[in-house]
């Protein structure tokens, strides 16, 4: 179970690092935070777990997403290829 879900970790942080669109690295990461909350409790940590979920889900994703509408989120083209 914990090679799953390590192996989701890896495909969903690899999918945020190669991802173009602010919002949906956001969410990706969000996910990614969510995830290792499942990990962590599996491998009998639960307060570790439980602060996972409240910072790196709630907390943190609602902030990146508050940040990310704060700037401009229009590929240019020639920034990055």
């Amino acid at each position: 179970m914990t090679e799953a879900l390590l192996g989701v970790m890896l495909v969903l942080a690899f999918l945020a690092l190669l991802s173009r669109d602010l919002l949906t690295t956001v969410v990706l990461m969000g996910v990614f935070s969510l995830v290792s909350c499942f990990w962590f409790y599996i491998l009998g940590a639960p307060d570790v777990a439980l602060t996972e979920a409240a910072v790196g889900t709630g907390i943190g994703t609602v902030v990146f997403i508050w940040a990310v509408f704060k700037t401009e989120r229009r590929d240019h083209g020639s920034s990055r290829r």
